[in-house]
């Protein structure tokens, strides 16, 4: 079983509808992941209330390409079946902005899969988290700038 879904969406994510998708009698386990806003970061003075996510023009193909590599090479077998999806524009905290589902015949396979999968997401999808505050301030978050200034100190 291949990628059966990859999407990078501006529009609300259904983790129901990802899992309906990798269902089937061939899957012994299925594991997901759903990455949602917090009301917390390392890099906050305060309260997070929201996250603009920006992302490359291109990253809806570069995901189907990431989940198709990790595939190729923890999959070579090809039974296992991959859902997977980013949000992008603006989300509350309590959002979802990542799901991934993955059915295997085993558990192994499912978790280890899901985890490879989300971890390759996290580290090359281009995609950018621009973090709002209850104070109001701005935050790239994991560049440590701050919106007003380009040194990352509060102006």
């Amino acid at each position: 079983m291949p990628l059966l879904h990859s999407a990078v969406t501006d529009r609300p994510l259904d983790a129901d509808a990802h899992v309906a998708l990798v269902s089937g009698a061939r899957a012994g386990a299925l594991v997901t992941f759903t990455g949602m806003i917090r009301d917390h970061d390392p890099e906050a003075e305060g309260e997070v209330t929201g996250i603009d996510y920006s992302h490359h023009p291109d990253a809806d193909a570069l995901l189907a390409r990431m989940v198709e590599r990790v595939l190729a090479e923890r999959d070579p077998s090809g039974v296992a079946a991959v859902a997977v999806s980013h949000r992008v524009g603006h989300l509350e905290v309590g959002e979802l902005a990542l799901v991934c589902c993955v059915a295997t015949p085993h558990r192994a396979e499912a978790f280890a899969l899901c985890a490879e999968v989300v971890e390759v997401i996290k580290a090359e999808l281009p995609i950018w988290k621009h973090q709002t505050e209850a104070s109001g301030r701005k935050v790239w978050s994991q560049l440590g700038l701050d919106a007003g200034s380009a040194d990352g100190e509060r102006p």
